[in-house]
């Protein structure tokens, strides 16, 4: 899940997590992001199959913006532990 320049919180899957990131910092990987730049990954979990992952995608979806938050903190020492191994840092684009 990342967090967007409008505070906003944008969720999908991948199977490629860096190839994906790049897509969304150079703001071609969705609409959303194009237009709201993330600013931070917020949220990671890893699923054994696109499936799972979308299911969970579906349930995040569902979720109010402080539902989202709580499962952000609940979730926070695996997300840093991923990025530690993965890193990637959103830059400002230059139409921002």
């Amino acid at each position: 899940m990342l967090k967007c320049s409008n505070q906003s919180y944008y969720t999908g899957w991948t199977n490629d997590f860096i190839k994906r990131m790049t897509a969304h910092q150079r703001g071609n990987a969705s609409h959303y992001t194009h237009a709201f730049p993330p600013v931070e990954i917020v949220y990671i979990e890893v699923f054994k199959t696109k499936n799972e992952a979308l299911r969970k995608e579906v349930l995040i979806k569902q979720m109010n913006k402080i539902q989202k938050q709580e499962m952000i903190l609940q979730q926070s020492s695996f997300t840093q532990n991923y990025l530690s191994l993965h890193p990637f840092e959103f830059k400002k684009r230059d139409n921002q």
